[in-house]
């Protein structure tokens, strides 16, 4: 404190200190201020100057702070590589650039050309729907022409009867009916559908009499009949059941009389009725003899030649089968053809018993006097000869072991319970049914039933009488199943059985299975020959069949497929010119009303069936008619159809072709959706497709987001009951085509392939026609059939999932083929395609036909089908073991037949023109 007061007081000198003190103070501010800006300002700038002045002496290789030139730089290690890159990222650039003005450039010129296309496009479809309004005004046009030259007729109006109608004047005697004196045509015109009233059975007077099990039976079918109505005022037909009554009920003909006056629709005389006795036992009581029955029908199996008036009543057959089905697996099979006995009878007759034990006279002295009246003692001591002869080994017994049942006056009793004589009549090859002694009794319930067990298990009927009047005899031709000695050729009966050869003799067999299961076999059947008797009689056609009605499942399309450029290849096939049409639905039903006349008897005998039994389809195969239908099988003939067929009316067709036929693609898949999804893509641009039906075989329903393609024809997707490989071959009503091509999901076809397979249908109509082939075989060890895919020389199947068929056997497959089959089918989710190849070579006796070389056709990456499975051949090999037991006989037939284009693997000098027609 003290230096510091004196330093301001001035120290030893107090006034010079306070001078100095204050003169500081004043110049202590600017002094600073001056510091601070030489040291800031002026230092700075001579540090400058003086560095820049030293840096410009020395020399230039030791310049420290100047600046240096580029490729001085670059001599540096470190930075040589940053010039490179240098160097290169400017050249990208430049390039880019460059790139960038060329594209800018190519996308002026582009937006140009999609300006032109847009206009084009308009332009285009303009001219289009130019094109269709022309084409639409064609086609009406077109149609119109063809309306004036060729005018479709349309159904008649139907005329109802009235309730209460006049009748018809009554015929000079009873026996004397006939169609054209006893039944009203006017309650039945063409277009009536033939509409059939039955009376109930329980509400009738004698109904509580009737045999449960025949009404039940009866009642039964009746409601499952198509012709049945409920409305009497407009019926055609009305039926009655009156028998077969319960033991011990015995009802006077003056009582049954009564009662047939007194039914409600009788109309004093019972014109278009049909009365119905239906008999169990051999030993029916023959109701309606003694009975007017005025001018109704009588539908019985026993006849007195007073009562039976030909062509108007009708024989039927015995109701042996009356709740039940017949059981293929006790039915023997139709070979070997020759059994253990050449023939057999067993039978007796208390009226002949005596002469047959005496000493009968020679035939000759027989002949020298009067004829005689009853040739059993000559029958006896005949097959008595040949059974001791031993030249064949016979059973012949007169005499039953236990109680014969009861039997008609001169008619030979059946001995044994049915069971024993089914077990005889499998080891006969032959079966004899003698016809009664009194000529008056043209058939009797006894002969019926021996009929009817020998056509059940195969023994070929052997009828010694003439006169007799075998079932729907009018109908059937009996020739092909039977046959039908005259008493008086007894003693040439061995030769000519004998005489028969091995195919012959399996043709009667088979011819008498098939009568036997659409005609004999069941209530349904028996009810149905009777109605389609009738109807057959008065030429209505049969009603339509049912056809499967498809619940489409609704998707969305639009997804545009691309052009398959299968199409392109043809392979070693060369088809020649391509027809392309839209859509175009088969003709049908061109030959309504007039098939009734034309193929009546091919129609009840021979292939494909019996149509009258069943309604008919819209097609007609026109399949050739000598091929017979021998067994389980067809109960119905098609309807129409159109031109063109098999053989000769496929060539005789306008222009050698059918003209605009197409076919329908049955497509069947199980969630696979993007198997399916290409397998539709394939079909795009596909010539002579008219539609595809995609049969969806699961429970879960597609992907809502699903796109299905658009191959310029209609897709339908149709959703089934349940998951059945069945489903593949039903009838569905929009399948509007003969031809259906059924294919599977995962199978991979050219369309050069898928033509030819078409046109060779085409020409063998009644066939499978496709592409993998497969074959059976005998397995000697095992004594079974074998499923074989191996390759060989030959085949017996043709697979269906790449085949085309007829749809008519879509009917037959569904609603005719044994139901055993197809539940053998959903058993074991394999074996329909076997199934359909049995039916077809059943029905015409022909094996399949394969087209083209390849023998497999999957798709290659499609995941595994159900043939994949281990079991899958075990499965096949009882399908066919089991199916044979079903037919009777091994129906499959080998081929060594294989169709190819007729140019394949031909070369041509480039010169020369290929097809120009279809081959």
């Amino acid at each position: 404190m003290t230096g510091y007061t004196m330093l301001r007081n001035g120290g030893v000198g107090n006034g010079g200190q306070t001078c100095m003190l204050r003169w500081s103070n004043r110049i202590r501010l600017p002094w600073l201020s001056f510091t601070l800006f030489i040291i800031l300002v002026i230092f700075p700038l001579i540090a400058h100057y003086y560095l820049t002045t030293l840096d410009e002496a020395d020399e230039a290789g030791k310049r420290i702070f100047g600046p240096r030139a580029g490729h001085e730089l670059c001599e540096i290690k470190h930075v040589l590589d940053l010039c490179r890159i240098r160097e290169s990222v400017s050249e990208e650039l430049l390039q880019l650039e460059a790139k960038r003005q060329e594209l800018n450039s190519e996308i002026a010129k582009l937006n140009l050309k999609i300006e032109a296309c847009k206009k084009s496009i308009e332009n285009a479809k303009q001219d289009l729907l130019q094109l269709k309004n022309v084409i639409s005004q064609t086609e009406h046009s077109y149609k119109e022409l063809m309306a004036q030259n060729q005018p479709r007729l349309s159904l008649p109006i139907r005329l109802l009867p009235e309730k209460d109608d006049v009748g018809l004047p009554p015929p000079k005697v009873t026996r004397g009916c006939r169609l054209h004196n006893c039944f009203d045509y006017s309650r039945c015109p063409l277009t009536s559908g033939f509409p059939v009233y039955v009376y109930d059975s329980d509400q009738s007077a004698f109904g509580s009499d009737l045999d449960p099990l025949v009404k039940q039976a009866f009642q039964a079918t009746a409601r499952a009949n198509v012709y049945v109505t409920e409305n009497a005022d407009i019926a055609c037909l009305y039926v009655i059941l009156v028998g077969e009554l319960q033991e011990p009920v015995v009802l006077r003909p003056a009582d049954l009389e009564k009662q047939l006056y007194s039914l409600p629709h009788w109309r004093t005389d019972g014109h278009n009725h049909v009365i119905i006795n239906l008999s169990r036992k051999s030993d029916t009581q023959n109701l309606l003899y003694n009975v007017s029955t005025g001018r109704a029908m009588v539908a019985q199996s026993t006849f007195y030649a007073a009562q039976y008036r030909p062509g108007f009543d009708l024989v039927v057959s015995p109701l042996v089968h009356a709740m039940s089905e017949p059981n293929f697996m006790e039915i023997p099979p139709q070979v070997p053809v020759k059994r253990k006995y050449l023939f057999t009878f067993q039978g007796e007759k208390i009226e002949s018993l005596r002469s047959s034990l005496q000493e009968a006279r020679s035939f000759e002295e027989e002949m020298e006097g009067d004829p005689p009246a009853d040739y059993d003692d000559r029958i006896i001591a005949t097959l008595k000869a040949v059974q001791d002869s031993k030249l064949d080994q016979v059973l012949v017994e007169f005499t039953c072991k236990n109680q014969p049942k009861p039997s008609l006056p001169t008619e030979w009793a059946l001995c044994g319970e049915r069971e024993d004589r089914l077990e005889l009549l499998k080891l006969s090859t032959f079966a004899l049914i003698i016809t009664p002694g009194d000529p008056h009794l043209v058939i009797s319930s006894g002969c019926a039933t021996r009929l009817f067990e020998a056509l059940e298990v195969g023994a070929v009927p052997v009828v010694l009488g003439e006169q007799v009047q075998l079932p729907y005899q009018d109908m059937l031709q009996w020739n092909e199943a039977a046959l039908v000695v005259p008493k008086p050729r007894v003693t040439e009966v061995h030769f000519l059985l004998r005489s028969l050869s091995d195919s012959d003799l399996l043709a009667m067999r088979r011819q008498g299975r098939f009568l036997w299961e659409t005609y004999f076999s069941t209530a349904d059947s028996i009810f149905n020959t009777v109605l389609a008797m009738v109807r057959t009689r008065i030429q209505i056609p049969a009603a339509p069949i049912r056809e499967e009605v498809a619940a489409e499942i609704p998707h969305r399309s639009g997804k545009a497929a691309g052009t398959d450029p299968n199409m392109a290849d043809n392979g070693d096939l060369d088809l020649g010119p391509v027809e392309t049409e839209p859509p175009y639905a088969s003709p049908k039903y061109l030959r309504n009303f007039t098939l009734t006349v034309t193929d009546f008897y091919r129609s009840w005998n021979s292939a494909p069936g019996p149509f009258h039994l069943f309604p008919h389809t819209p097609f007609d195969p026109v399949l050739p008619s000598e091929a017979k239908f021998l067994g389980s099988g067809t109960g119905f003939r098609p309807i129409g159809g159109g031109a063109g067929g098999s053989g000769k009316e496929f060539q005789a067709a306008l222009g050698g072709n059918v003209p605009r036929e197409q076919f329908t693609v049955v497509m069947l898949t199980y969630e696979r959706e993007e198997v399916l999804m290409n397998s539709l893509e394939r079909l795009n641009g596909l010539p002579y497709l008219n539609k595809v039906v995609v049969v969806w075989n699961s429970p879960k329903l597609p992907s809502e987001d699903l796109l299905w393609p658009d191959i310029g024809v209609p897709i339908m997707v149709v959703r089934t009951e349940k998951n059945s490989l069945n489903n593949r071959f039903l009838p569905w009503n929009e399948i509007e085509t003969e031809a259906v091509l059924s294919i599977d999901d995962d199978a991979h076809l050219r369309h050069d392939e898928i033509m030819f397979g078409f046109r060779v249908w085409r020409e063998a109509r009644d066939r499978i026609v496709g592409f993998p082939g497969r074959y059976h075989a005998w397995d000697i060890p095992h004594q079974s059939w074998l499923y074989n895919s191996n390759y060989s020389c030959e085949l017996s199947m043709v697979l269906t999932g790449a085949a085309f068929f007829h749809k008519y056997y879509a009917y037959l497959y569904s609603y005719v083929m044994p139901q055993a089959i197809r539940d053998m089918v959903d058993e074991y989710i394999n074996c329909e395609d076997i199934a359909m190849n049995f039916l077809v070579s059943h029905i015409t006796r022909k094996p399949p036909i394969k087209v083209t070389s390849r023998w497999t056709f999957r798709c290659p990456g499609c995941p595994q089908a159900l043939s994949h499975d281990d079991s899958h051949f075990h499965e096949r090999h009882k399908c066919i073991n089991f199916f044979v037991k079903v037919y009777g006989y091994m129906p499959l037939l080998y081929t060594q037949f294989r169709v190819d284009s007729v140019l394949f693997k031909t070369r041509l000098p480039h010169d020369k023109t290929k097809c120009f027609k279809f081959i």
